[in-house]
């Protein structure tokens, strides 16, 4: 019922597809798409990759998820939450949220540059514990 909410506060229908792509994401944290397209093609075995991504997208639009570009490797997806960065390990490619507020970025970015900031990523990357 949560998802079915979180879909509706965002204004967008609340389809068995969109809830299960938003059930997935909140139990991986950070999904790919071909993780993503991989397990709800086995509840929906009728789906297809371009209505995926159409669904993806829309859910983008409307700021429910968002992409996370890792260098090297395809985009995850999550979940919109609180401002964070991402700590990718470089051995196992593990990619964990962190507590960054990047209001002071950017508040110094507008006052030196003069931009209007829409976006801010921050990748972190180094080994994890588990790989040391």
């Amino acid at each position: 019922m949560k998802n079915r909410h979180l879909l509706q506060h965002y204004k967008l229908k609340a389809t068995p597809q969109r809830i299960a792509i938003i059930k997935l994401m909140e139990y991986s944290g950070h999904i790919s798409i071909d993780d993503l397209f991989k397990e709800i093609r086995e509840k929906f075995t009728s789906i297809s990759l371009a209505t995926l991504y159409k669904n993806i997208h829309t859910m983008i639009s409307v700021s429910l998820i968002r992409e996370v570009k890792i260098p090297g490797q395809k985009a995850k997806y999550e979940i919109e939450k609180v401002p964070h960065a991402h700590i990718l390990c470089k051995t196992c490619g593990e990619l964990k949220d962190i507590s960054f507020d990047p209001i002071t970025l950017v508040e110094d970015t507008v006052k030196s540059s003069d931009y209007r900031v829409d976006e801010v990523s921050i990748m972190i990357s180094g080994i994890c514990p588990n790989c040391k």
